[in-house]
């Protein structure tokens, strides 16, 4: 096995997502804003944003959200697929555990959205897992809700 010498001219362009601000008019970042914005009308608790473009293939957003019952959890769902589907016209290209109602996902490619019970939030730590993404400020997103 040999070691290949890392290239300075590739790190030094290289920026990483930590040192610039998240695009405010993307796309994923408006699905974002709209998810937090249905969260919040349902009453959900503990939001977090991370951005995950640089440490993940898998989205460049997760939003995270507490839930404290199985029927909170579906409507903080249902909520935010209505409000993204009004703000967008998206739909999410997979949803997981709705009919649970413990640990529902939205999967809409670019962002996933994790509604959790307090037990599965605590045990799965997806934040702890995460820990190396970027949080995103929220009453950054807010300000962008209400500006757009």
């Amino acid at each position: 096995m040999t070691d290949k010498p890392h290239s300075p001219a590739l790190s030094n362009s290289t920026v990483s997502s930590h040192d610039r601000p998240p695009v405010q008019d993307s796309e994923s970042y408006r699905l974002v804003a709209s998810a937090v914005q249905a969260a919040e009308d349902r009453k959900g608790a503990d939001l977090v944003v991370l951005r995950v473009e640089e440490v993940s293939y898998l989205a460049d957003y997760f939003v995270i959200v507490t839930g404290f019952s199985r029927v909170q959890v579906r409507a903080i769902a249902q909520a935010i697929q209505a409000q993204v589907e009004v703000d967008l016209d998206r739909h999410p290209v997979r949803v997981e555990g709705l009919s649970e109602g413990i640990w529902v996902l939205q999967d809409y490619g670019d962002v996933l959205v994790h509604i959790l019970m307090p037990e599965e939030r605590e045990f799965y730590s997806l934040e702890a897992f995460w820990g190396h993404a970027e949080r995103i400020d929220l009453s950054a997103i807010a300000n962008s809700s209400v500006s757009s």
